[in-house]
């Protein structure tokens, strides 16, 4: 194989490649950019660590098509150090991959394209195409809710169920749930011509992957392929693919409490940063510390917000709309924070019943055919 690149649009096509490259595997070949050098004139490169991959196919002047393995990190090292506007990558019958620029050249091993993992299907007949900016923003709302280890495996991403006109995200852990749901614009792809109707759950790091690659421009789409077991992106130039977790989410229905009699509507902007203040006392940096809960006194037109721990205390006060009973309830600072961020409404209603069953979180005026909750489960107090 012998190819010539432009020096700047490899290091450019490889960088986004990177964040997918396996380097805890006993395979050494996932450690690596499969290079597919053809004779059109396109190279493709792949990365996949055998859960989610990436694939980017550049332009090339390709004097000897080929498909090897090259180490990824001493690839992007080797284009980072080059000086020259062009770099070739030959590889010979032995293996041996070497990368020149200008005056300079470096040597090392290749392995055989015939040994990477086998990537899934990049096409299929079923599909929808979305506004990426749509989709990150539902991902926003509700990816801080995903378990990572959690022994319920369907818990370790986010529950997607995808219809005519409307998308629903759900993601939750033994703490916390985030549900969000849009009538949004979603063009069906099914070459069947069967109605759009999917469920699924991306992994947790396919969906931090994901939301680093989407973008905020209300113009742009990205194109979804699905089988059974996997799920593919086309995000511009990028191609970005990742199995799905097999399984039957929970009924997440049926743990939302509906019931509750105690309410409060408040500022979210004034009390997340009361809850930043209270941070200082609650995230403890002191090797061997517990963090501590923070406690909020819902008491007539008052939340009074108070934490104590070996650091120190803190006391702050939030002006609310108060129904019901006056309660006191203590929560992780930092999970509450994260269930008051997901939100972009100015007011948020809070619905609780007592100091041991979750609270809701919902927005006074979500937009228009748009649905958000976010409930968390409140933490024991000491005496």
């Amino acid at each position: 194989m012998k190819v010539i690149f432009n020096r700047q649009a490899i290091s450019d096509a490889v960088a986004p490649l990177m964040s997918v490259v396996s380097n805890k595997s006993t395979l050494t070949a996932v450690e690596g950019i499969l290079i597919d050098a053809r004779a059109d004139g396109f190279c493709e490169m792949t990365t996949f660590d055998t859960v989610k991959g990436m694939r980017v196919v550049t332009e090339a002047e390709v004097e000897e098509p080929g498909k090897y393995i090259i180490n990824a990190q001493k690839f992007v090292q080797t284009l980072r150090v080059m000086e020259g506007d062009f770099v070739t990558l030959t590889v010979d019958d032995k293996l041996q991959a070497c990368i020149a620029s200008g005056k300079s050249s470096h040597k090392m091993n290749a392995l055989s394209g015939d040994d990477y993992p086998e990537i899934p299907k990049l096409k299929t007949v079923d599909g929808f195409v979305i506004g990426q900016a749509v989709l990150k923003r539902m991902l926003s709302k509700v990816m801080y809710a995903m378990a990572a280890n959690d022994p319920r495996t369907v818990l370790n991403g986010c529950y997607f169920r995808i219809t005519e006109g409307h998308l629903l995200a759900v993601a939750c852990d033994s703490f916390k749930l985030a549900k969000c749901s849009a009538d949004v614009e979603i063009e069906n792809k099914n070459e069947d011509g069967s109605k759009l109707s999917f469920s699924l759950i991306l992994p947790t790091k396919t969906v931090n992957e994901l939301f680093r690659l989407l973008k905020d421009d209300e113009r742009e789409t990205v194109r979804v392929y699905l089988t059974r077991r996997n799920i593919v992106f086309y995000i511009g130039s990028l191609i970005f693919f990742s199995r799905l977790v097999d399984g039957v989410y929970i009924d997440f229905e049926r743990i939302i409490l509906n019931t509750h009699r105690i309410f409060a509507t408040v500022n979210r902007e004034n009390m997340i940063a009361a809850l930043d203040r209270a941070a200082l006392v609650t995230e403890e940096k002191v090797v061997g510390s517990v963090r501590s809960h923070v406690k909020l006194l819902f008491e007539e037109d008052l939340l009074k917000i108070s934490a104590v721990s070996t650091l120190g205390s803190t006391y702050d006060e939030v002006s609310i709309d108060h129904e019901g009973d006056d309660l006191l309830i203590a929560f992780n600072n930092r999970y509450l924070i994260d269930s008051l961020r997901a939100s972009d409404a100015e007011r948020v209603k809070i619905s609780m019943t007592s100091a041991l069953t979750s609270i809701n979180i919902e927005p006074v005026a979500p937009e228009e055919g748009t649905q958000e909750l976010f409930m968390l489960l409140p933490v024991r107090m000491k005496e």
